[in-house]
């Protein structure tokens, strides 16, 4: 995956200071389920995981919010989730793909 040139220099810089990255793959009858693991930078605040659950339809994130002990969930369909790998690689704007 490619990031735009303005989140480069911050992306690096945290994965720089990192020794290792955690993150752990299981696959499941029904979902490949990919859980990140944020095992912070010096100076940088903790996250809660975040476990992604990719489906034959969507893709299903879930975080726990710390302030609320909720679960807080995204759902994502193939096409958004394309669309956020392209976006990631894009000046600001407003842009329509076609397909």
């Amino acid at each position: 995956m490619q990031f735009h040139p303005r989140l480069l220099p911050k992306i690096d810089e945290i994965y720089q200071k990192q020794e290792a990255k955690l993150f752990t793959i299981e696959h499941d009858f029904d979902a490949t389920i990919i859980t990140l693991v944020d095992e912070g930078v010096h100076e940088l605040a903790l996250r809660e995981d975040i476990t992604i659950e990719a489906f034959e339809d969507c893709v299903v994130m879930r975080q726990l919010d710390p302030l609320t002990e909720e679960e807080m969930v995204i759902t994502l369909s193939l096409q958004q989730l394309s669309d956020l790998t392209a976006a990631l690689n894009l000046p600001e704007g407003s842009y329509r793909i076609k397909t």
